[in-house]
């Protein structure tokens, strides 16, 4: 259980509440050994042949054990009578059950805050590394995994925690003290019983190993699941249009049962446990009884003595055994404690490093030198010996078949992907050696799938500069063309999205992360596609915008309409990695034959909705 072991290491981090806790768990076990032994003296008044007092019953103590002498004006204060001594010490034992339950209480509520504490820094410390991991291991293991990880693997490691603060410390303090109270009445018969301890130790080591294997098999295909779910219920418009409804369901199906299978591997190991701790400890029970005939027949034990001793153990016994379910349910957190294991293992980015530069603001000059990368499990290069320079200031537009890594060019400005060779130059400082964050606020980004997150239009806007004021964020939205549509809207500024922007057009889209990009005030402009899923008005109102904005700035643009490729000061043609031709648009048109023919698909596509509308 090292990967549960090593998180549940981060209980130590409240000293002051996991003290608590173990206090009132202590408190609680201290009263249950007290119960037991008190049963004695009752035992003895009660089941003796002329029975004895209390004040003889201290008296004989004092006798047999000086150093924990009872004080002569506490035994002048015992009753005489036997009756009354027994009730004595029955409201005594009804004392001691009041405070152990009230302590039992108080040591469970303390726990379960702890793990809930434990728990929220552990989440927040996987989604803090998910987030700041390179995107290349994002889109390595996929947007779902990670969702799991986060949430479900998490989920699953507070149970092991509870199972250990909550449970496991209770029923083992109680355990202890019922085995020392079990001691002291007589030591032989706990030997006997102590034999069953190696037994019980490998009957939960061979089952927590195929609890643990069967989690870990279980959290992996819930993560298939999880990423199943997503892909359906977000495409579910497309899906219903392609009547896909039955194949995605068989998808769902098959996962569905891949995890039951999981999940009916790791019970079976526990079911089987249980019985087996059983049959052992009622196996230790015949050979305790045959030790205490044979000790009662010779006059060595007493029945009592034999009845107090059998007695405590089987209250170690009842507190002992509800750990092989507890233990169990720990091995299982193991395997989602693994798995975060991993996700934190990921070396994140250095996006704070204090010991690199930052980077000054971009007013001279990008270059992209001998630049070559390639995607996990991929055959071929994305780039390959890539070599550009692009000034402040230019409005570049970067053209090209898909596939042909126009996005993976741009993802390496803001260090999104990690280059295998070369390097990325801004004023002459290599961006893999500068400080990250001041890199990325001198960038402005606008995808063709706009970003937008469930809160208000002001809140979209902001997101990422949460100490904007209300005028910034109104000034940039104007500058977006994008106040007088938000002004129209019920709530304006104040009005909520709906979750991925379902509330709004694509154009309204669109411009609310222009009005984003603006509102950082970058140096650097990266349009992906900006304007490649919206209709002709939203496309001028926006590509006005951007010509406004990006005055005095480098603007770099993946384009695939004709009017994007016409307002470039150059045009870069990529394909199959590598750039094979730049220049204007009158020039490419003669002299390369894959830009004249993107051109004229282009063309031939406006001249059709044109002739559409008209």
């Amino acid at each position: 259980m090292g990967p549960f072991l090593s998180f549940a290491r981060r209980l130590l981090r409240y000293p002051g509440e996991l003290s608590l806790a173990l206090f009132f768990a202590a408190i609680s076990a201290a009263g249950l050994g007290a119960g037991l032994l008190g049963l004695a003296p009752i035992l003895r008044m009660i089941l003796g042949e002329k029975g004895t007092a209390l004040p003889e019953l201290a008296k004989q103590f004092n006798t047999e054990n000086p150093s924990f002498a009872i004080p002569e004006f506490l035994i002048g204060w015992l009753p005489e009578g036997r009756l009354e001594g027994v009730m004595l010490i029955l409201g005594g034992l009804a004392l001691l059950t009041v405070l152990g339950a009230a302590a039992n209480f108080m040591h469970q509520y303390v726990s379960i805050h702890l793990c809930a504490k434990v728990i929220a820094r552990i989440r927040l410390d996987a989604f803090r590394h998910a987030i700041r991991m390179p995107l290349g291991e994002v889109v390595r293991l996929g947007p779902a995994e990670f969702s799991s990880r986060v949430i479900r693997d998490t989920a699953e490691l507070q149970g092991g925690l509870l199972a250990l603060t909550s449970k496991t410390v209770a029923q083992l303090t109680k355990g202890i003290a019922a085995f020392i109270a079990a001691i002291v009445i007589d030591w032989r018969i706990v030997v006997v019983a102590a034999i069953a301890g190696p037994l019980l130790g490998i009957i939960l080591r061979k089952s927590g190993k195929r609890i643990r294997r069967g989690t870990k098999g279980a959290l992996k295909h819930q993560a298939t699941l999880l990423r199943v779910t997503g892909e359906t219920l977000q495409g579910l418009r497309a899906i219903k249009t392609s009547t896909a409804e039955t194949s995605m369901l068989g998808r769902f199906r098959r996962a569905n049962s891949l995890v039951v299978r999981e999940q009916l591997r790791a019970r079976t190991a526990q079911s089987l446990a249980s019985p087996l701790i059983e049959t052992l400890t009622i196996l230790v029970v015949i050979a305790l009884a045959a030790l205490a005939v044979r000790e009662i027949l010779r006059g060595s034990l007493t029945f009592d003595e034999f009845l107090l001793s059998l007695g405590a153990l089987a209250v170690a016994a009842g507190s002992v055994r509800p750990l092989t379910g507890l233990v169990a349910v720990m091995q299982a957190a193991s395997a989602p404690a693994e798995r975060l294991q991993e996700l934190l293992a990921i070396e994140a980015e250095p996006s704070t490093s204090r010991s690199r530069p930052n980077l000054l603001r971009h007013q001279h000059w990008i270059r992209f030198e001998g630049l070559s990368f390639q995607y996990p499990n991929a055959d071929v290069l994305a780039l390959n010996e890539i070599t550009l320079e692009i000034r402040h200031g230019e409005h570049i537009a970067i053209v090209g078949p898909n596939g042909c890594g126009k996005t993976t060019l741009l993802s390496m400005i803001p260090r999104l992907l990690t280059p295998k060779s070369g390097r990325v130059l801004i004023d002459g400082a290599d961006i893999s050696q500068v400080n990250l964050k001041s890199l990325r606020c001198q960038i402005g980004v606008v995808t063709q799938e706009s970003v937008l997150i469930q809160g208000t239009i002001a809140q979209n806007i902001s997101l990422g500069m949460p100490s904007a004021t209300d005028s910034q964020i109104q000034d940039s939205a104007r500058r977006a063309h994008a106040d007088s549509f938000i002004q129209n809207i019920p709530g304006g500024y104040s009005a909520d999205v709906a979750e991925q922007g379902a509330s709004l057009s694509g154009g309204q889209r669109q411009r609310i992360s222009i009005a984003r990009a603006v509102l950082r005030d970058p140096s650097i402009l990266i349009l992906d596609e900006a304007t490649s899923q919206i209709d002709a008005e939203s496309e001028i109102q926006i590509s006005q915008a951007i010509a406004e904005f990006g005055r005095e700035r480098t603007v770099i643009a993946i384009a695939h309409r004709l009017s994007t490729m016409l307002a470039a000061d150059r045009i870069i043609v990529m394909d199959r990695g590598r750039i094979i031709d730049s220049g204007s648009h009158s020039e490419l048109l003669v002299r390369c034959e894959l830009y004249s023919r993107l051109a004229k698909a282009q063309m031939q596509s406006a001249d059709a909705v044109t002739q559409g509308s008209g």
